[in-house]
């Protein structure tokens, strides 16, 4: 009775010690990754031994994450990401690779570098918003928040601009894409255009 007590106790304490110890860790404001393979260190400044922990897989130019599944899994790894901004999603995309050899090219060189700059083809950014889909529309400006629904008329990625008809007044909204089913208009438009990786996922 008392070996299987022990063994009970054992287990518990195991179970807990991930979230008993966990250390504090500050989201990134810009989260990339190389490879393909999202990961905590990727995420989070001050993952340490956890910056190796793979949370996600990114197939396409970018990959949003659930926030509450994301703290969850950090959690699991022993890191405390308390999300202070209240963030719903958080979108990692790919990063940049310096075109090979543009590093070794002297500065001076005016001729060998529009040839670099020339090799570089972006791919397209993961759409969040298709055509004809019902989108949420928050208007902010001062104290007040105004919310509508509308309907796509064409596809956008995360900070890209898309016009969206009020179902209710037929009248075409300018607005940009801010996550899946969601956009912003106003002033905040100009946020998401800029940062649409932190302004998304709140």
């Amino acid at each position: 009775m008392r070996l299987t007590r022990t063994l009970i106790l054992s287990a518990a304490a195991c179970a807990f010690a991930g979230s008993a110890w966990a250390g504090p860790v500050v989201l990134r404001a810009n989260p990339v990754d190389d490879d393909g393979r999202v990961t905590l260190g990727d995420l989070f400044e001050g993952a340490g031994p956890a910056a190796d922990v793979m949370v996600a897989q990114r197939v396409g130019p970018s990959v949003v994450l659930e926030a509450g599944q994301l703290q969850a899994q950090a959690r699991q790894a022993g890191l405390d990401w308390a999300n202070p901004n209240g963030l719903r999603r958080v979108a990692v995309r790919r990063a940049e690779a310096p075109v090979q050899g543009m590093a070794e090219a002297p500065a001076a060189s005016a001729a060998v570098q529009p040839t670099a700059r020339a090799a570089y083809r972006p791919g397209p950014v993961q759409q969040v918003i298709a055509r004809n889909d019902m989108v949420r529309v928050t208007y902010q400006v001062g104290g007040v928040n105004l919310a509508v629904m509308g309907k796509a008329m064409r596809g956008a990625g995360l900070g890209e601009p898309v016009a969206i008809m009020n179902t209710a007044s037929n009248r075409v909204i300018d607005a940009v894409a801010s996550g899946p089913g969601q956009a912003v208009a106003g002033p905040a438009a100009d946020v998401a255009r800029a940062a649409p990786q932190q302004f998304a996922a709140r």
